[in-house]
């Protein structure tokens, strides 16, 4: 038994412990008053303002002003409010005094009127009851923003309070283009017409309804107005291009380019803080063509090209390591099928820097997963083309299990079987150089086309070697033709059902990397690169991997039967891990704490021993 005098003692090392304890946490409280911090381990730093963001921010002229009315009173609806006040909070913070917020619930009929006058749009919000059944709560209000800088403003007129992913990406966006509309900064592209070329403005993005389409210009023009997008004919090369451009875009063409065509180009790189980005490659298909029948012609771009360091082969990349699939209706029920022709090129860090399928560092690719490129050629680089103060590198890459169609008419369509021909290997599909590039004509001068030697100052170069990047493969071939206005009474007319059909699940699946990674580009070609990180918050986290569990690897030569058994072993490998994982966390944690509970007790009960002793 303890003695009177040791339990006062221990009473008084306890309360001097307990004095001690709440002097630091008090300290703490003192130094930390004013100072945030915290920490996002997401991968693509979803609850973080990202840098560009802030500094877009602090580079207003004036300090910009964000109503946000919002509609309370349902779990969901509340708890996208407290993420939208974080959020608005970091872009206080990271504003230096040019982001100013106000928080508005319109519960009155006067603010309700100055919702609606705003530009904001009143919604239905519902919610299922929590104690299930068909219940439910349904109530009306609004959830938008307003944004008011110097004499301008925008609106985003509703917020999803389901989808609060990629609301920076929004956010950043408007507040980016009415500064620019304030303070008269223009961005203006060139797209490259006259070539019978694939046009931006196609509807070919998914199947048509009647006579309508959705075409990238469209939606690049609706979402981010603040780039004007000019068509760029060049004449036979008869006059130079704008040099208030940024940068040329280049699209798939159906007609060979002119000495004088390409050297015009040449002559807007030359200008120097000029940028050119081509989408396009030797494979090239007719649009509304169903037989999807490819012909091999580069059109000339590898006159260009080619004297940049980046020389483009007239082949067809056939990827047979990691293609495209996707399952279709057959008489025996949902079948994948498969099409090497369109490579799908996933960030797969079990590939080292020098092999790496895509380089996600890369503005165009920025923190993206995957993405598909249609119908590819190979890429050369040539290092010995352009001065070593010019850098050429790769951003995209098949798998080694590629192969290349070299002549005659290559059949695209979606089948079931291929065959694969050798031989096999890892091929480049997309590069870039960047730096003060010298001339693709360089020692052979053109009187009638001047330009020097070498840009005066930085200049770069975008090559992605698939001639349908820029759309919907299939609904290319698959929508019938456009016949007008008169016809539109009529809906689609003409058009392949299985290809609309496959098209429709190419369009949920893949395009809004596609999208992303055109505006990512176009930030790339205006120098505009700042703001990728926010870009990215528009993509979902990726799922869980498992390092411990390797990918299937396909080989050129496995059939159908052979990759579904690799993706059925890969599924098995990673059920067995997780199964392993969940009993772990489930017996394993609660067993180690018991076990050390037990020691530490045993440890107390020892010492007792030795001190009755």
């Amino acid at each position: 038994m303890a003695t009177e005098q040791q339990r006062k003692k221990a009473a008084a090392q306890t309360g001097f412990y307990l004095i001690v304890i709440a002097a630091i946490a008090v300290l703490a409280n003192i130094l930390s008053a004013g100072m945030y911090k915290r920490l996002d381990a997401t991968k693509n730093d979803r609850y973080t303002l990202s840098q560009g963001s802030g500094r877009l921010i602090r580079s207003l002229k004036t300090p910009l002003q964000v109503d946000a009315y919002v509609t309370r009173g349902q779990a969901q609806m509340d708890a996208f409010i407290r993420d939208l006040t974080d959020l608005l909070k970091e872009y206080e913070r990271a504003g230096g005094g040019k982001f100013k917020y106000t928080i508005i619930e319109p519960k009155t009929d006067a603010l309700r009127e100055q919702a609606k006058d705003a530009g904001l749009e009143e919604m239905a919000f519902g919610e299922q009851s929590a104690t299930g059944g068909d219940q439910a709560s349904i109530s009306q209000g609004y959830m938008g923003l307003v944004f008011k800088y110097g004499s301008e403003k925008g609106v985003i007129p509703q917020l999803n309070p389901g989808a609060a992913q990629g609301l920076e990406f929004w956010m950043t966006n408007k507040i980016r283009e009415i500064r620019d509309k304030a303070d008269n900064i223009k961005h203006k592209v060139g797209v490259v017409t006259g070539k019978d070329e694939l046009k931006l403005s196609d509807q070919n993005l998914v199947p048509k309804q009647g006579q309508q389409g959705a075409s990238i210009q469209a939606i690049l023009s609706r979402a981010f107005p603040f780039y004007e997008l000019v068509d760029v004919d060049l004449k036979d090369g008869e006059n130079e291009i704008d040099k208030g451009l940024d940068g040329l875009i280049i699209t798939q063409p159906q007609k060979a380019y002119t000495d004088k065509e390409l050297r015009r180009i040449d002559q807007f790189l030359m200008l120097g803080n000029k940028s050119v980005a081509v989408f396009a490659s030797a494979v090239t298909l007719k649009p509304n063509d169903a037989t999807m029948n490819a012909t091999l012609d580069l059109h000339n771009l590898d006159k260009l090209l080619a004297g940049y360091g980046i020389n483009m082969k007239k082949d067809a990349v056939l990827d047979w390591g990691s293609q495209f699939r996707i399952g279709v209706i057959t008489q025996g029920g949902i079948a994948p099928i498969r099409h090497p022709g369109i490579a799908h090129v996933v960030d797969d860090r079990s590939f080292d820097d020098n092999d790496r399928l895509l380089d996600t560092s890369f503005a165009g690719f920025f923190r993206m997963e995957e993405i598909l490129f249609p119908f590819p050629s190979t890429l050369e680089i040539l290092r010995d083309k352009q001065p070593s103060d010019v850098t050429i590198k790769v951003v995209a890459r098949t798998t080694p299990a590629a192969s290349a169609v070299g002549d005659g008419t290559i059949d695209m369509k979606m089948r079931m079987n291929w065959q694969p021909k050798p031989p096999f290997d890892q091929r480049v599909i997309a590069a870039v150089a960047e730096g003060k590039l010298k001339s693709a004509f360089a020692g052979a001068p053109d009187d009638s086309v001047k330009a020097p030697d070498r840009a005066p100052a930085p200049s770069r170069v975008l090559v992605v070697s698939s001639s349908e990047f820029l759309t919907n493969p299939f609904a290319y071939a698959g929508n019938g033709p456009d016949l007008g206005q008169q016809f539109a009474m009529f809906g689609g007319v003409g058009g392949d059902r299985e290809l609309l059909m496959i098209a429709g699940q190419y369009a949920n699946r893949y395009l809004t990397n596609t999208i992303l990674s055109v505006k990512n580009t176009l930030d790339w070609i205006s120098g505009d690169a700042d703001l990728l990180a926010a870009s990215a918050k528009l993509l979902q986290e990726p799922n869980l991997t498992y390092r411990d569990v390797a990918k299937p690897k396909i080989k050129a030569e496995d059939d159908e039967a052979a990759i579904r058994k690799k993706d059925e072993d890969y599924k098995a490998a990673r059920g067995k891990l997780q199964s392993g994982v969940q009993w772990t966390l489930t017996m394993g944690v609660p067993l180690f704490f018991a076990f050390f509970g037990m020691f530490r007790w045993r440890g107390r009960q020892t010492k007792k021993d030795k001190y009755r002793l």
